[in-house]
This record gives structure tokens, C-alpha cells and sequence, in this order.
């Protein structure tokens, strides 16, 4: 792809770079606080942030006009993209919504779910959450449990889901449940849209080795879902499911951004940082910092390559898988060297300082790296769809394991 901007992309780029100077003063940056309690200042404040640059025209750019997007390519989402990142305003709090769930009601919703959902979900009207790992499958995503039985009234759900980020804060999920336990796993499963404030759902969170409790698990104790809020046919759940993973993916690793602490900020830290360490300790810490910036960019170039693919109509596939692992992987070897750039220092780190930041993105790159899949799931799927190794399957039980 060409990396330099058409004409429209530098206007529409221009136009953004002015828009975001004007109104830098209404827009949450994105150093400020972590989430924690609903209804928090923060919180709010980041509602707010998503609601401006959504009636901007900047939120959404490639979803249907008729549901509140814009109709736009990819590039252009790029494009203002990269001019949030420049001036470091705060990502959309929506995030999963948008990366996850809204593409998923646009795949397999109703024209009534997506008219009633998706201009509020791409506004930050609703925040959205993604209910799928439970206690007992986390990876092995299609062994769930949660299981809905229909009545009268709708489906009674009833289970627990975990590591689900962000629920406190969410009006609706999507929620995978098992609905007939006699087919094989991945044929007994449908999806739904979940109200998160209906009865029988609660929110526990789960504090982190970070401090922060973005994510939770979630109790679903009789919850009534009307048929009209499912996502797809009866018992096809892990085709609907399986749209949502390959946007979380991309989402993830796919963008042609960055997780964790951006590549300029390491180059800032380490500039200030390099002339304090012995010169054998500088050679090598440049030597890292050379290899990280380098992984980095072809990263961020995967991921270009991957939304050009879209571009042309591809649907995202293995490759998605690969931009992310690359990603989590750049993302911990750069918290890893600005810790080691912090030397002793790095002991009286405290959220309230400059460096804070490093070892709350190296605390905080583990649970990313299982968003999506875990590393090993994903080394699966490139082994056997990219490389066409024989799949990895379970042996079979030997005579006394199966009395």
C-alpha cells in the first residue's frame, strides 16, 4: 500500500488535526486516571469524549450511514486514527463495542436490533460488553456452560461468565450460551444481546495486579431474553461467535496501532534515560530499543496490510491472528525495556509519577494477550490454516479412561 496520504486523506487529515487543537480542552487525554466505579467523573468524562468526536464524523467512519457511520474506507479511520494517537486523546471507552459487539449485531442482527443499537453503541450512548470465557473454558471457548432453555416468555439464561472487561460500566452484552447440551459443543450454541441491568445479572469485579479492575465476572441467575435479542439461528452461535473473534483480533492487533505504551513515549523515556547507565549498559539498551522500534513498525505495517485486504472485501482471517500476536509481543518487550530503562528507580515507581506508566503496562500486557485467544490458540490456528500443519486434536481415551 502507499503510505503517503491521496489528497482527500490529507484534507480529511487537516481537517481532523484542526478539529482535535480546537477542542483539545473538552476531550478526555488519554494520561488521566484509570476506570474504576460507574458513574465516576472519569467515566463520565469519557461518555462525553466518544459522544464529540462520534457527532465529528470521527467514530465509525466505515459503519453504514443508515445506523450513524459514516461509509467511509479503513485508510480514513487510519488517518484519524493516527491524529488521536498524536494528540493523545483518550481511545473511545466503547472500545469493545465498537471493536467486537457492534460488528457482530451488524453481521447477524435483526434490522430492529441494529436500528435500536448501533448509533448509540458507535455514540458511547451504550456501552457494550462481550460475555464468553467462563471459569471452567476459558480458551476452549465452545465447552461454555451457561445454558439458555426456552419458555413461553423467552430463554431463561443461567450461568457465570468471567474475564468479561469493562461489564460494570455496560448497558448490554452479547452473551454465547449453550442451547442444547446433546449436540457437539460447537453446534449447541447461540448467541444473544443481553440487557446487563435486567434482573439476575451481576457485575462482580476483579481486582488486578495492576490496581485497576477492568475486568469481572458476571452471575446470570434466571435472566429472561426475549427471542427477538438473539443474534443469529438457534444453535449457529459458533458462526456469529466466531465473527466477533476475528474483529476482536483485528481490533487488538490489526489496527496498525500500538497496545500498551506507545513506541514514541519508549523513544522520549530512553532518550532521557540511555546517558545515565554504564556504556556497556547503553550498548545493549540501544540495541533493544533498536529491535523493539523495528517490531513495532512491522507491526503497524501488518496491520495496514490487513485493513487493505478489507479494503478490497476479505473478511479478516489467520493473518488477524498473527498481527496480534505481534502486537502483545511488542507491547511486553516495550514495557519490559522502559522498566529496565528505570534501573533502581523502577522500585519507587507510584501511579502518581511519570513512570508509573511502565509497570502498569507490564502488569497490565497479560491479560491482553488473552483477549482474542490466547498466544497458544493462535500459534494453532496460524500452524494449521497458514502453514498447513496437521491439527493438534486430543488423543483418544484408552479403554480404561473411558469406563
Amino acid at each position: 500500500m502507499d503510505f503517503d496520504d491521496t489528497p482527500d486523506q490529507a484534507h480529511l487529515r487537516g481537517k481532523t488535526r484542526q478539529f482535535l487543537d480546537e477542542h483539545a480542552d473538552e476531550l478526555e487525554h488519554a494520561d488521566g486516571p484509570y476506570l474504576e466505579e460507574p458513574g465516576t467523573d472519569r467515566v463520565q468524562a469519557l461518555r462525553r469524549t466518544q459522544a464529540t468526536l462520534f457527532d465529528a464524523g470521527m467514530i465509525g467512519l466505515t459503519w453504514p450511514t443508515e445506523y450513524g457511520g459514516g461509509a467511509g474506507t479503513n485508510a480514513q479511520q487510519a488517518v484519524v486514527n493516527e491524529e488521536l494517537h498524536r494528540a493523545r486523546i483518550a481511545g473511545p471507552i466503547g472500545h469493545v463495542g465498537l471493536g467486537m459487539c457492534g460488528p457482530t449485531v451488524l453481521g447477524h442482527g435483526s434490522e430492529d436490533q441494529k436500528q435500536r443499537y448501533i448509533r448509540r453503541l458507535l455514540r458511547g450512548d451504550d456501552l457494550w460488553c462481550q460475555l464468553f470465557s467462563e471459569p471452567s473454558s476459558g480458551s476452549d471457548l465452545a465447552a461454555l456452560r451457561t445454558r439458555a432453555v426456552r419458555h413461553d416468555d423467552g430463554w431463561h439464561v443461567q450461568g457465570q461468565k468471567v474475564w468479561t472487561t469493562l461489564a460494570q460500566h455496560c448497558r448490554y452484552g452479547i452473551v454465547l450460551c449453550r442451547t442444547d447440551p446433546d449436540a457437539s459443543k460447537h453446534r449447541g450454541l447461540t448467541m444473544f444481546v443481553i440487557d446487563m441491568h435486567a434482573p439476575g445479572v451481576t457485575v462482580r469485579p476483579l481486582r488486578q495486579m495492576n490496581g485497576h479492575q477492568s475486568f469481572n465476572e458476571v452471575f446470570l441467575d434466571d435472566v429472561v431474553i426475549d427471542d427477538s435479542e438473539r443474534l443469529g439461528d438457534v444453535n449457529d452461535g459458533w458462526q456469529v461467535a466466531l465473527t466477533t473473534l476475528m474483529n476482536e483480533r483485528m481490533a487488538v492487533g490489526g489496527g496498525g496501532g500500538e497496545l500498551g505504551v506507545r513506541s514514541d513515549a519508549l523513544i522520549a523515556h530512553a532518550a532521557e534515560r540511555l546517558p545515565r547507565l554504564a556504556p556497556n549498559q547503553r550498548v545493549l539498551a540501544t540495541h533493544e530499543l533498536g529491535k523493539v522500534l523495528v517490531d513495532s513498525l512491522a507491526a503497524r505495517y501488518t496491520g495496514y496490510r490487513m485493513q487493505t485486504s478489507m479494503e478490497r472485501g476479505k473478511r479478516p482471517g489467520p493473518e488477524a491472528s498473527a498481527g496480534k500476536l505481534t502486537a502483545v509481543r511488542v507491547a511486553h518487550a516495550t514495557a519490559d525495556l522502559g522498566q529496565r530503562l528505570l534501573g533502581d528507580d523502577a522500585v519507587l515507581a507510584r501511579s502518581r509519577d511519570g513512570d508509573w506508566r511502565w509497570a502498569n503496562s507490564a502488569a497490565s500486557t497479560p491479560g491482553v494477550a488473552l483477549a482474542g485467544g490466547a498466544d497458544e490458540i493462535l500459534r494453532n490456528i496460524l500452524g494449521e490454516r497458514v502453514l498447513g500443519l496437521p491439527s493438534d486434536r486430543a488423543p483418544k481415551p484408552t479403554a480404561s479412561e473411558s469406563r
